[in-house]
């Protein structure tokens, strides 16, 4: 299944623009692939999962279920000899 691309029209002021416009010239890049990159660290930078994979890891996590807490450890006593 071809993924589904969503498209926002976001405005600059001039200085911002032209800085980015040279950006991507020198590093040979589209205005495109720096815009994926800056999302891509705002994202990681407050937490948030980019793709599902991501988010499924981070689901994970978050449910705990192979935490060791505390009083969860089996009882202490006499272990066989």
């Amino acid at each position: 299944m071809a993924e589904r691309t969503i498209g926002k029209r976001v405005t600059f002021d001039p200085a911002t623009y032209a800085a980015l416009d040279l950006y991507a010239r020198d590093s040979m890049r589209t205005f495109q692939e720096i815009a994926d990159e800056a999302f891509a660290d705002l994202l990681k930078k407050h937490g948030r999962p980019t793709d599902l994979k991501d988010a499924l890891r981070k689901s994970a996590r978050a449910s705990g279920v192979n935490d060791n807490r505390p009083g969860s450890q089996p009882p202490k006593g006499k272990r066989g000899k």
